[in-house]
């Protein structure tokens, strides 16, 4: 059986009119037989942000959402919340903060659950923190003594759905270009991708599609040839690069992610 596919979005996804993303995510998951599963572990306000989405699911289409309050360690062990998984066809991951859901969940039995579920074709779909949270690395912060001078990019581990890509979210929105090349620069070997809001990548296999209003950006910085990080007077740090690759997508658009290429249409 081949791995489910991640809906990937950069956050701010329409929920209410033209919800593209979301029916998206709604029609993968009637795909299988199971109930759809929310969770809400990256956010403070988990009874809002989960229904929230419960409804908007409803409207959709999607009978009985279940949400997931994984507040803790414990509760990534225990066994009620484990049997809920296992009837899951679809888990979606909501925005908040991707550390928590590194602090409660990686590592854990909930996790190496969700792992396996998605070995055997279950759909993961994530928004902002969700999103960035599916690939094995993840930015946690880059903090920055002004708007255009980033000190330091601060790295943290993911549940690894994505091996070898870094996802950022709310991309152009929150102008992360810098943070992204900056976290690319010192681990060229990973592949970075920086999703809009109300924008998506759909994963399947060895490929992705951009769904939705803006655009994605992926930066390669596998074939580099030169890098240097100097640090300032200030504190701050400036890059020299050579030969990184620089590839924007937008809605319809596919890419190749084994030999790293855009698709064109009907390819």
């Amino acid at each position: 059986m081949k791995n489910g596919p991640l809906l990937i979005i950069g956050g701010a996804e329409e929920k209410y009119s033209g919800v593209t993303i979301l029916k998206k995510f709604v029609e993968l998951s009637q795909k299988h037989e199971g109930k759809v599963g929310i969770l809400t572990t990256a956010t403070k306000i988990p009874i809002e942000v989960g229904g929230e989405y419960k409804t908007v699911f409803e409207n959709l289409g999607i009978e009985n959402p279940i949400t997931l309050d994984v507040d803790s360690r414990q509760k990534s062990e225990d066994p009620k919340i484990l049997k809920d998984v296992e009837g899951l066809s679809a888990l979606f991951i909501t925005g908040g903060d991707q550390s928590r859901l590194t602090q409660m969940i990686t590592g854990t039995k909930l996790h190496k659950l969700f792992f396996d579920k998605w070995k055997q074709g279950m759909v993961l779909g994530g928004t902002s923190a969700g999103a960035s949270i599916m690939g094995k690395h993840m930015i946690v912060n880059a903090l920055t003594k002004d708007s255009d001078e980033i000190l330091q990019v601060e790295m943290d581990i993911g549940f690894g759905f994505m091996e070898n890509m870094l996802i950022d979210q709310h991309f152009s929105q929150r102008a992360r270009f810098d943070r992204l090349l900056g976290a690319i620069a010192g681990n060229p070997d990973l592949m970075g991708i920086g999703i809009d809001e109300n924008t998506a990548i759909l994963v399947e296999g060895d490929q992705f599609e951009v769904i939705g209003e803006h655009q994605v950006l992926i930066l390669d910085g596998k074939e580099n040839s030169f890098v240097e990080v100097n640090k300032t007077e200030e504190g701050s740090e400036e890059l020299t690069l050579s030969n990184f690759k620089l590839h924007t997508l937008t809605h319809g658009y596919k890419f190749d992610l084994k030999n790293r290429r855009l698709l064109f249409k009907g390819e």
